[in-house]
């Protein structure tokens, strides 16, 4: 492909990834912007592809694009309906028009001189800086890091403190996610288009994970992407009506979500151990190390980002009863979680239902 074709081509992402920015935050409607976001993350992994940069394309892909577009949407789901305006909201929004817009334009203003700014200083930072000094490091050291991925190895070797602390980021959110309670309700239960396409979906995308997992250690992938892909299986689970989403019992839901940083420190204890740094691999058993690490930190990401989804403690399936009501001969069988959750859903928007007309009719 010629280089005015190529030039043309980065033009267009340009453009679109600008015209995406200004629409997504300039719709009115919520939902709306919501959508222009995902579109936004989209191009702009085609944006990180076209710089040759697949490892951040595939996890801008996946997780800038759609695990977050799937959150918005989730708390757009969970948001009250607005209530209805009288005559008087009109006339307070355009009491000061000429001050609101007069702030709109302000505002506007300094957001493009802080822009202007930090382009500025990343541009003198660049040419003051010698070329290529990190990279030519990570090329000399490739040899010695287990992997022939130079990504991974910085991630998973180099830098392997800045891994585990941001595993440990995940660790809190989550934990702050444990604590709101409750999962908020499932979906009902899909058509047979969408029940279908989950069924072909979820085993695509666990072996999709196993994938990027595997071949993270000579090629793009990892366990960030691998995780978000196994995120994306319990996401689809989820939107098929599954209220459980497959999840294990509590105790072991806790243990996967502590494998990432529980399998970085006992290797890393392991090390010192033995005589030698802190996950300061040795080079003959680095590679094996690396995969160990990453396994544990895929499952954990994976979990991670599907209870944010859900935003809660995820529901157990329910059990009833089919035998005698007490003893220990009593015969208890799972109910589907399908039905449980549909039931529960109808439940609640029944309820929701009947508060909204309340409140239109004291209106």
């Amino acid at each position: 492909m010629n280089a005015a074709v190529m030039a043309a081509l980065d033009v267009l992402l340009v453009l679109s990834l600008l015209g995406l920015a200004v629409s997504a935050l300039a719709a009115r409607d919520t939902r709306s912007s919501v959508i222009l976001f995902m579109a936004f993350g989209l191009v702009l992994a085609l944006a990180w592809a076209r710089l040759q940069a697949p490892d951040v394309a595939l996890a801008e892909a996946a997780i800038g694009a759609g695990l977050s577009g799937a959150l918005l949407l989730a708390a757009l789901r969970d948001k009250p309906p607005r209530a209805p305006s009288g005559n008087t909201v009109p006339a307070q929004r355009h009491a000061q028009p000429s001050l609101g817009l007069l702030l709109h334009w302000s505002i506007s203003l300094l957001c493009v001189g802080a822009a202007g700014v930090l382009a500025w200083a990343l541009a003198q930072a660049f040419e003051l800086a010698p070329p290529e000094t990190l990279a030519r490091a990570v090329r000399d050291n490739l040899a010695d890091s287990g992997v022939s991925n130079p990504v991974t190895a910085v991630l998973l070797n180099f830098r392997a403190y800045d891994t585990l602390l941001e595993l440990a980021v995940l660790l809190t959110a989550v934990l702050g996610v444990l604590a709101l309670g409750p999962a908020r309700p499932g979906y009902l239960a899909p058509g047979p288009v969408f029940d279908g396409l989950a069924r072909w979906l979820f085993p695509v995308l666990i072996v999709a994970a196993g994938y990027l997992l595997w071949v993270g250690a000579h090629a793009p992938g990892g366990a960030f992407q691998a995780g978000a892909t196994l995120a994306a299986a319990g996401v689809v689970l989820r939107l098929a009506g599954r209220c459980t989403t497959n999840f294990p019992s509590e105790r072991t839901l806790y243990l996967v979500i502590a494998a990432g940083v529980g399998m970085f420190l006992v290797v890393g204890l392991g090390l010192l151990v033995s005589g030698r740094a802190f996950l300061g691999y040795p080079p003959a058993q680095a590679g094996g190390l690396i995969l160990l690490i990453e396994s544990a930190a895929t499952v954990a990401i994976g979990a991670t980002l599907v209870l944010a989804f859900i935003g809660g403690r995820p529901e157990a399936p329910a059990v009833e009863a089919t035998g005698p009501k007490s003893g220990k001969g009593a015969n208890r069988t799972l109910t589907p979680p399908s039905r449980t959750c549909l039931a529960h859903t109808d439940a609640r928007a029944v309820e929701s239902g009947a508060h909204i007309e309340k409140e239109n009719r004291e209106c």
